[in-house]
């Protein structure tokens, strides 16, 4: 399950760096936000080696499912998006889901931190992202600690 948490954050961390990445495109992000979330899905199903079988196909259908919902991801939902996150990060109230909605696309989602934690000295937040685009939803969740110059940085 560490792997699985892992795989999850980087997909976090991966649609946080798309917002101001430009070599990084929207299908991209949804393939991996996708990957994970089936993946993680396809985890919670049966044992052993039924298991492994149901999390490799979570993670291709998943997979599959975000390219499709990360074609329609566009910059301006990717900038809602990480404004949304930060705030949610900094400000945000535990458990109360942030919005976001790009008024042109129609795409909508909602970021949801969690209690502030110290790791190391550094106060870092839980968090969860859902992003909904044509009445399809994708969910990845994440941890981000606070840097010395206020940013917000996934932990790894």
């Amino acid at each position: 399950m560490n792997l699985v948490k892992g795989i999850a954050i980087g997909a976090v961390a991966l649609a946080l760096a798309a917002c101001d990445q430009s070599g990084i495109n929207k299908q991209t992000v949804g393939t991996v936000g996708g990957a994970v979330a089936g993946g993680l899905l396809g985890s919670q199903v049966g044992g052993g080696s039924g298991r492994l079988w149901a999390t490799g196909a979570g993670v291709l259908l998943g997979g599959l499912l975000g390219s499709e919902i990360g074609k329609s991801l566009d910059r301006a939902d990717q900038a809602y998006l990480g404004q949304t996150t930060y705030n949610a990060l900094e400000t945000g109230r535990t458990g109360q889901p942030v919005q976001w909605r790009n008024p042109d696309s129609g795409n909508y989602g909602t970021v949801t931190p969690q209690a502030a934690q110290q790791y190391s000295g550094q106060t870092c937040r839980e968090y969860s992202q859902t992003i909904y685009v044509e009445g399809r939803s994708q969910t990845a969740y994440g941890t981000a600690c606070r840097q010395p110059d206020g940013s917000w940085q996934i932990r790894n």
